[in-house]
């Protein structure tokens, strides 16, 4: 059994790739900040289903936080599949956007990426197998207004993934970034209506968050071991 971490596991899309992870046999650590009850939930829910899961809580943009939640974490043995799922929006256009909510939303992606998965490198890399999947998004491969901060954050995660696999490939370990379009979640549905979903996306719907997980999962699985460096999308044709 290989332990998963899966960070902001609480959410939408988090939750469904802690559930097919957990089904694929492995030990799922469900990290959550402010949604650590959430976490806890779907920890019970697993563990009542015959899986082992259990929820953790730290802030993956404070180093000391992380440095502290992870060394006890890793106690327990090394993490081989890491989700780097984590992220936030803090929409604006560009001219009227504040300071803060720039570093905000590039520090919880791009920071939070650095600040969980470096102190994981080494125990994973003595293991010679291991998963790497950093959850992006579409604005990163195509824009979108008011998005500048996020995009900008998802667009970083490319290249940090591209460059992570080049650094871990003779090590048996795949760094790979899945980009989804317009997915199902009290996020989307608070900006996207029915009317407009059926418009701008060819498949006529939004993406459901199994059919996320169940490229994470993928990924996450010995059948991949040669697909590394890649950013994959989820997007219903979108683009």
């Amino acid at each position: 059994m290989k332990r998963a971490l899966i960070t902001g596991g609480s959410g939408g899309i988090g939750a469904a790739i802690c559930r097919r992870l957990a089904a694929q046999g492995h030990e799922v650590l469900i990290h959550a900040n402010q949604g650590i009850a959430k976490a806890e939930a779907l920890a019970l829910e697993l563990q009542a289903a015959g899986y082992s899961a259990r929820a953790l809580a730290f802030d993956v943009t404070a180093p000391e936080q992380c440095t502290a939640a992870l060394e006890q974490v890793l106690e327990d043995g090394p993490i081989q599949i890491l989700v780097n799922n984590a992220g936030v929006h803090d929409d604006a256009v560009m001219p009227g956007m504040r300071a803060a909510q720039w570093h905000r939303v590039l520090d919880v992606s791009l920071n939070g990426f650095f600040n969980v998965t470096q102190p994981l490198l080494m125990p994973m890399i003595r293991t010679r197998w291991g998963r790497i999947v950093n959850i992006s998004s579409v604005a990163a491969l195509s824009g979108n207004r008011g998005q500048v901060n996020y995009a900008a954050a998802k667009a970083g995660l490319h290249g940090a993934t591209k460059s992570l696999a080049l650094e871990l490939a003779t090590r048996g370990i795949t760094v790979n970034a899945v980009a989804p379009g317009v997915i199902e979640t009290p996020m989307s549905e608070e900006t996207f209506d029915s009317a407009t979903i059926r418009k701008m996306i060819p498949m006529g719907r939004a993406g459901r968050p199994d059919e996320v997980a169940a490229l994470v999962g993928f990924l996450c699985s010995d059948d991949a071991g040669y697909i590394s460096a890649q950013v994959l999308s989820v997007n219903g044709a979108l683009y």
